[in-house]
C-alpha cells in the first residue's frame, strides 16, 4: 500500500499529475496556473514538469478559456480548465451552457465533450466580492453537465482523475477553504468509490444530514456536538450533484425518519430543494418531519467581516436538528 500525507490542494495536484502521466492528451489551462502554480497553488510544479504546451497560462478571459477548451475537446484532447474563483465563471457561462453542455446531444451522441471545469467555490476565506460564490445549482440545473464536489483529500485525489477520464463535461467543485486545512494519509493504491455516487461519512441513527463540499466538515462537527446531547447524526457526503445519488440517503432516512440538507448556497431553489422534493416522493411514509434546509441567506454574499453571520455553521445545523425533533 502506497500512502502520502496530503492536503486537499496537494491531493488535487497529485491527481492531476497522475492523469497527465497516464494520458498525453490531458492539457491544463487557466489564469496563472503555470509559472505561479495557481492562486491556490493547486497546479504548483506541473508546468515545470510537463511544459508550457500542456500547462497553459491563459489570458484573463474565461469565455476564451472555455471556448478554446471546446475546440481542443473536439480534436481529441482532454482539457482541464481552472476558473480562478467561483465568481469569475459567469463570463464563461454562455460557453458552458450553450456549447459544452449541449454538444454531445446536438451531435446525436456522435461527438463527446470530455472536459473538466475546475471551480474553487464557497466562502470562509475572508475574500472580497466575487470570490466566495456557490453557483452549483445553476450548473446542476443544466442538462448535459455533470457536477461533482469533493470534500476531503482522498476524494479529491481520485475524483479529479475520474472526472478527467469521463467522456462527459464535468463541473468539478473544490471547497477553497479546505485547500490547506490539514493533511491526511491518502492511499494511492485504494479502489476508489465510483465518481457519481454519494457515501456515508459518519454513521448515526436519529437524523440524516446531507452535505457536500465545505459543509461536510460543518456537518461532522455538528454530529460531534450533537453526540454530547445524546443525539446521533448520520452524515452523508453527497459528492455528486448532477446526477444526484440518493440511494444511500433514502436508506438512511428510512431508518432515521428525519433529514437536513446543508449547503453554503442560498436555500431558495438550491440543491437542498431538489433533495427535499425527491425524498418527499420516495420516503414520505418514513418521514417524521419535513426535510429541512440549512444554507446561505437570501442575499448576495456579504463583505468578509460579516461572512461568519451568513455562512451555515454548527449552531444553525443543531438548531435545525432541534426544529426537526420539535415537529
Amino acid at each position: 500500500m502506497t500512502t502520502m500525507k496530503l492536503t486537499l490542494a496537494k491531493a488535487l495536484n497529485a491527481g492531476l499529475r497522475k492523469a497527465m502521466e497516464d494520458d498525453p492528451k490531458v492539457v491544463l489551462m487557466g489564469e496563472d496556473i503555470g509559472r505561479l502554480g495557481g492562486v491556490f497553488r493547486v497546479t504548483d510544479g506541473l508546468q515545470k514538469d510537463f511544459g508550457e504546451d500542456r500547462v497553459v497560462d491563459s489570458p484573463l478571459a474565461e469565455s476564451g478559456i472555455v471556448g478554446t477548451a471546446v475546440g481542443m475537446a473536439l480534436r481529441g484532447y482532454k482539457p482541464v480548465v481552472e476558473i480562478q474563483f467561483d465568481g469569475f465563471v459567469y463570463p464563461a457561462y454562455d460557453q458552458i451552457v450553450t456549447q459544452v453542455a449541449k454538444f454531445h446531444f446536438r451531435s446525436g451522441g456522435r461527438i463527446p465533450m470530455p472536459m473538466v471545469i475546475r471551480i474553487p467555490f464557497g466562502g470562509g476565506i475572508g475574500a472580497v466580492e466575487h470570490h466566495s460564490e456557490s453557483p452549483e445549482a445553476q450548473f446542476a440545473h443544466t442538462p448535459g453537465l455533470k457536477v461533482v464536489a469533493c470534500s476531503n483529500p482522498a476524494d479529491a485525489y481520485w475524483m479529479i482523475q475520474q472526472a478527467i477520464a469521463s467522456p462527459d463535461p464535468v463541473i468539478f467543485l473544490e471547497p477553497k477553504r479546505q485547500y490547506h486545512a490539514g493533511a491526511v494519509e491518502v492511499d494511492l493504491d485504494a479502489t476508489p468509490d465510483p465518481l457519481f455516487t454519494s457515501k456515508v461519512a459518519r454513521e448515526g441513527d436519529d437524523v440524516t444530514v446531507c452535505a457536500y463540499g465545505p459543509t461536510v466538515g460543518v456537518a461532522l462537527r455538528a454530529a460531534d456536538a450533537a453526540a454530547g446531547e445524546g443525539r446521533s447524526l448520520e452524515v452523508i457526503d453527497l459528492r455528486t450533484l448532477s446526477p444526484l445519488d440518493l440511494g444511500p440517503v433514502e436508506e438512511s432516512v428510512r431508518r432515521t425518519g428525519r433529514c437536513l440538507v446543508v449547503h453554503e448556497a442560498h436555500v431558495n431553489l438550491g440543491v437542498g430543494a431538489e433533495v427535499a422534493a425527491r425524498l418527499t416522493e420516495s420516503c414520505f411514509y418514513s418521514l417524521e418531519a419535513p426535510v429541512l434546509r440549512v444554507g446561505g441567506l437570501d442575499t448576495p454574499y456579504p463583505p468578509a467581516r460579516a461572512e461568519h453571520q451568513w455562512l451555515p455553521d454548527l449552531d444553525r445545523v443543531l438548531d435545525a436538528v432541534d426544529r426537526s425533533f420539535a415537529w
